[in-house]
């Protein structure tokens, strides 16, 4: 056997690939890159086209389950899951962010206790315009020539019932002609003035006349102080009404006599004879519509829904003692009772 018939025989082996350049691997994934392409332009062109309303919707909707929303009960986000935090800010710990609606959280309201908060803040804001109101009598008065001179006998002050006016005689400056119900043409003036500032204010207006304690009693015993007080009241209300205050606004003049003296130590000092004008409080004016005898109770309790209120036209000052009131209260009664007390 020659050298040429011993050389090795090399078979080669073709290793044959399936599909070849027909493979279509690639056709997947550009497919699904072009599907993704897709949904997010459709996903910029929603939220190009959506209402800012339209897409808290939408944001609401993904926070709150559908589930959740219709049936109610917690969230994925709620802390009572598993998973503490959820909602808005996913670092919180202690509980989700919910922006819709809960139910509201149930409070205690002293019902009492805000209502007298209330008529507290009105009695200050209308005690508040009653001092105005005083400031603006007192301003006129000063820069009235008419009126200044009669400065002395002009006397203002805040009682309970509200701003009292007290118009009063001097011992050679009296406001009436003796022993009538006649007013002075001065008293007429200083009135008309008064009238016409009463109209700042919209609350109600209360008079009372007073006398000295010297007695006055005709012949036939048929008149006395008590009739001559409520005379000079009733006249100086017509005065004030001439002076351009609404008549509506007056809801009572009463005649007291000498029962309620401006000067106690001496009765007879003509500082007595005098015409009270109270620019009444809501308190006092509701006492005087109700005749100053009538209070609201409580149907449960029985305790007073009001405290009793003085008589709109004692003209009892804040500091009045008890004594006094009852005094002034009871002189009205028996000015009533008397026929001294009048009206329209």
């Amino acid at each position: 056997m020659t050298k040429e018939d011993k050389r090795p025989i090399v078979i080669k082996r073709i290793k044959k690939v399936a599909g070849g350049h027909h493979g279509g691997a690639w056709k997947i994934a550009y497919a699904d890159f072009v599907t993704a392409m897709m949904a997010f332009f459709l996903l910029m062109w929603l939220l190009g086209s959506t209402a800012k309303g339209d897409l808290q919707g939408i944001s609401e909707y993904f926070k709150t389950p559908l589930k959740v929303a219709l049936m109610g009960g917690t969230g994925s986000g709620d802390s009572s899951s598993i998973i503490k935090g959820g909602g808005q800010d996913l670092t919180r710990s202690e509980g989700q962010v919910k922006a819709g609606e809960l139910p509201p959280e149930a409070k205690v309201i002293n019902l009492k206790a805000a209502r007298e908060e209330f008529l507290r803040l009105e009695r200050i804001k209308e005690l508040e315009k009653l001092k105005e109101l005083k400031f603006n009598i007192e301003q006129v008065i000063d820069n009235d020539p008419k009126l200044k001179k009669f400065k002395n006998q002009i006397l203002l002050d805040l009682t309970s019932e509200g701003l009292r006016v007290q118009i009063v005689d001097e011992k050679n400056r009296p406001m009436f002609q003796s022993g009538s119900s006649d007013l002075e043409p001065y008293t007429k003036d200083i009135l008309r003035e008064i009238g016409k500032m009463l109209n700042e204010m919209p609350n109600k207006v209360s008079l009372s006349g007073h006398t000295d304690a010297q007695p006055y009693v005709t012949a036939d015993r048929k008149y006395s102080n008590w009739e001559l007080s409520a005379d000079r009241a009733n006249a100086s209300r017509r005065e004030l009404i001439r002076g351009g205050l609404v008549e509506e606004k007056i809801v009572r003049v009463v005649g007291l006599s000498s029962a309620v003296l401006f000067d106690k130590t001496q009765p007879l000092n003509p500082i007595n004879r005098r015409i009270s004008i109270i620019v009444m409080n809501k308190r006092a004016e509701e006492a005087a519509q109700k005749d100053g005898g009538s209070v609201d109770i409580d149907a449960e309790t029985g305790d007073p829904l009001e405290e009793a209120q003085l008589d709109a036209g004692s003209g009892v000052a804040v500091t009045a003692s008890a004594p006094e009131a009852a005094v002034a209260m009871q002189a009205e009664g028996a000015a009533h009772s008397g026929a001294a007390a009048t009206g329209h």
